[in-house]
């Protein structure tokens, strides 16, 4: 090989070195991630217990949640303005990036008594059946296991009382009768799977 080229391949390889060490040949992100991460934190993991995680959720689940929310058929006032004008292909790239990213434990620590009621109140209301035993949900099911705590107990009471538009029925025929104590020890049960 002429020197020449050997040091044009050297320069090739360096090149190659530090953009795949500076990310620059990376797969770009999809568009409107920034607007998610906002809310619902770096990589789909909230920092907020009051807003849902969206990391590792089934990918059609966050499809279907975000056309129903870009529809209007899901009142979700914060996601409005993001969600008018994005189009099918950007809402499947958000969901595909969102559902390939690892769902973080929540923080703090396991209540044993809490957990057992919950896990006895998951058994009777055969939880494991649709969000499967792991509760890591599938297709248009969600992912529970590794949720907020206090988003969990917020959304099962509303589910129970008062279901929104866009939100699954089933979901509160299977709450009905729960009462809050019941609730909040599943949702402590739930959140903390996975641990």
């Amino acid at each position: 090989m002429r020197p020449d080229a050997a040091v044009a391949r050297a320069l090739l390889v360096a090149a190659a070195v530090l953009a795949a060490a500076t990310g620059a040949w990376a797969q770009p992100q999809p568009a409107g991630i920034e607007a998610c991460t906002v809310c619902h934190g770096a990589g789909g993991n909230s920092p907020s217990p009051a807003i849902p995680s969206i990391a590792g959720q089934p990918r059609q689940f966050i499809e279907n949640q975000l056309v129903l929310i870009r529809e209007g058929l899901r009142d979700v006032p914060a996601m409005k303005a993001v969600m008018g004008g994005m189009n099918d292909a950007e809402i499947v790239a958000l969901a595909t990036h969102f559902a390939a990213q690892p769902a973080l434990p929540p923080p703090g620590p396991v209540d044993a008594a809490k957990y057992a009621a919950g896990a006895a109140v998951s058994a009777r209301a055969l939880c494991g059946t649709c969000h499967l035993p792991g509760y890591v949900g599938q297709q248009q099911v969600p992912r529970l296991a590794r949720q907020h705590e206090l988003y969990l107990a917020v959304t099962m009471k509303m589910y129970r009382d008062a279901p929104a538009p866009g939100r699954d029925t089933a979901m509160s025929a299977a709450l009905y009768g729960l009462k809050d104590g019941e609730l909040e020890a599943l949702a402590h049960y739930l959140a903390h799977q996975g641990k």
